[in-house]
Formats: structure tokens, C-alpha cells, sequence
């Protein structure tokens, strides 16, 4: 453990970051399963607003620091290419 007066702050604003993106991890993991579901049941109408609302809390994430952009935009990219998929069948 972290013996300096900074070190200490430092540790307690880490836990708090971390508990903060680890909310921001766990919405964009349940909007991106919600699409994917959408996908597994051929409903392109649901398939795409998921893929709307996925979007936005993806890019949400990135600007609050919480994922990386290049993950964002391949995370975003496979789903779009999922529900086109269906779209296109």
C-alpha cells in the first residue's frame, strides 16, 4: 500500500475511476448482447434501433475514457455488419 500523503489520494481516486468505467464497461456490454440477440431472432426493426442505442453508449464510453476509440469503432462495426446482414436476407 502507498505510503505518501499523494500516493494515497491516488490510490482512492483510481478506485473511484475504476468503479466509474466499470459502469460505463457493463452498459455497453448489455447493449451490445441486446443486439446480438436481436440478430439471433431475425427482428431487423429491433436489430437496428439496438444498433442505434449501441452506438451511442459506445461513443459515450470513449469520450468519458472508459474504452478505446479503435475499440469502439470495431466493437460498432461488427454489430453493424451483423444487422445488415439479416437486412440483406
Amino acid at each position: 500500500m502507498a505510503n505518501h500523503k499523494s500516493a494515497l489520494k491516488r490510490a482512492r481516486q483510481n478506485e473511484v475511476k475504476k468503479l466509474r468505467n466499470l459502469g460505463y464497461k457493463t452498459r455497453t456490454k448489455n447493449v451490445v448482447k441486446e443486439v446480438r440477440a436481436a440478430v439471433a431472432s431475425n427482428s431487423l426493426d429491433q436489430a437496428k434501433e439496438g444498433l442505434r442505442k449501441a452506438t451511442s453508449t459506445i461513443q459515450r464510453a470513449v469520450s468519458k475514457g472508459a474504452i478505446h476509440k479503435n475499440t469502439a469503432s470495431r466493437k460498432i462495426s461488427r454489430l453493424a455488419s451483423r444487422v445488415n446482414g439479416i437486412a440483406s436476407s
